[in-house]
């Protein structure tokens, strides 16, 4: 079947989620987080990944600003920056902020020059969402953007993945599903998409009834990957 939608995960995928702890790095005056950033960055992607799937299990839903809140906090005590209420508020303002990788938006411009439908699709509430995407300047790349808040419930529950049919009018067999999260992209696969695994640090698969159909190290072969399929 001809890949007609083109679906992506934001947060990095689209958006470095990285990239608000090594901008205050480097900002004056904070000389002394600049040998804590990566650790951070890492706790908090990790937590904040974490609460959603154990508010998903436990049907104890809120929205993905309160679990990335609450995901830094974690971060900061774990690594003794609790302390610090300022560089708090400056990690929770840049994430609005967050950029996209230097390939996004050529990639995102061909998908749409060869005709094809383009959306995001994410655990992110819709004002975070808008922020990304604006502060990126790739809206005029994108058809929708789709949040998990519509349904009430993070990834990877099926309802969530049941949107784009429900946007796009499209099998799931039309549909290239893009992650930079394995267990995303491997659960978009036992849904029925055509799954893409950007995996950017070069992990394993994970150990899933399921796997991505490809994986890539970024997204610059996208375009060619959805014409050929």
């Amino acid at each position: 079947m001809p890949i007609t939608t083109c679906i992506f995960d934001a947060y990095g995928t689209l958006f470095d989620v990285a990239a608000a702890a090594r901008q205050a790095a480097r900002e004056p005056g904070r000389e002394a987080f600049a040998e804590h950033w990566p650790k951070l960055a890492e706790h908090w992607r990790l937590k904040q990944l974490q609460y959603t799937w154990l508010r998903a299990v436990a049907d104890a839903h809120t929205d993905f600003w309160e679990v990335t809140q609450q995901g830094l906090d974690w971060a900061l005590e774990a690594t003794g920056l609790s302390g610090d209420p300022d560089l708090r508020e400056r990690l929770l303002a840049l994430y609005w902020e967050l950029a996209a990788y230097p390939e996004v938006p050529k990639m995102l411009a061909d998908l749409k020059a060869a005709g094809r439908e383009t959306a995001i699709l994410s655990n992110g509430s819709p004002d975070m969402l808008a922020g990304a995407v604006n502060s990126a300047g790739i809206g005029g790349h994108l058809d929708d953007v789709l949040s998990v808040e519509s349904v009430g419930v993070f990834k990877p529950h099926r309802s969530v993945y049941d949107l784009v049919g429900k946007r796009f009018g499209c099998a799931p067999g039309n549909v290239l599903f893009v992650s930079s999260n394995g267990w995303d992209a491997a659960a978009a696969s036992g849904y029925g998409f055509i799954s893409a695994w950007v995996n950017r640090a070069g992990d394993p698969m994970d150990r899933l009834p399921w796997q991505p159909a490809h994986v890539l190290e970024d997204l610059t072969g996208i375009a060619g990957l959805a014409e050929s399929l």
